[in-house]
C-alpha cells in the first residue's frame, strides 16, 4: 500500500469536508436526537459510500479516457462553474442595489 498517497488522500478529504453542508446536516441532526452514535455511523457510512462510488467511477473513466483528457474536462468544468458563480453573484448584487 502506498502510505504517502493514503496520507495525502486523508488530509485532502478531511480538509475539504470541514464545514461543508454534510457536516452542518450532521450537527443539526445530532442536536435533535438522543443518539449521536447513530448520527455518527450514518454520516460515516454515507461518506464511505460516496467516496467508494467516486473511486469506482474514477477508475472506470480512467480506463476509457486518457488522464490528460479527464484533467482538461475537470479544469473546464471548474472554470465554467467559477465563471457562472461570479456572473450570477455580480448580477444578483447589482439587482439588490
Amino acid at each position: 500500500m502506498d502510505f504517502q498517497l493514503l496520507g495525502l488522500t486523508f488530509v485532502t478529504v478531511f480538509l475539504s469536508e470541514l464545514g461543508d453542508k454534510s457536516q452542518v446536516a450532521a450537527i443539526a441532526l445530532s442536536g435533535t436526537t438522543k443518539s449521536p452514535r447513530a448520527i455518527f455511523f450514518g454520516t460515516a457510512a454515507a461518506l464511505l459510500l460516496a467516496s467508494f462510488l467516486g473511486v469506482i467511477i474514477g477508475q472506470g473513466v480512467a480506463e476509457v479516457l486518457p488522464t490528460h483528457l479527464v484533467k482538461i474536462a475537470a479544469a473546464i468544468g471548474f472554470a465554467v462553474l467559477g465563471i457562472r458563480l461570479l456572473w450570477f453573484t455580480q448580477k444578483d448584487s447589482s439587482q439588490t442595489q
